[in-house]
């Protein structure tokens, strides 16, 4: 059974204050979510990311995309 996205992320992408002052990232790096999804927007590929971040795994880098997929879920209106 498939898990949902949101308890998928969190098992990938944490916070803590001491560590880039409180921005998500990947746990067990230093590495911010938003780099990540910066280099989609950039249009690289999980494949191109990879190489970049010889420790990462593709389960890390598809964390991100469902983090930055359930943050836009949030409108404010004005």
């Amino acid at each position: 059974m498939k898990k949902d996205m949101t308890s998928t992320w969190r098992e990938y992408i944490v916070t803590h204050p001491g560590i880039l002052r409180g921005k998500p990232r990947i746990k067990g790096t230093r590495i911010p979510a938003a780099l990540i999804l910066g280099y989609f927007a950039a249009g690289w590929t999980i494949e191109k990311i990879l190489e970049e971040f010889l420790d990462l795994k593709k389960e890390q880098i598809s964390a991100c995309l469902d983090y930055g997929q359930e943050l836009q879920r949030f409108e404010i209106i004005q």
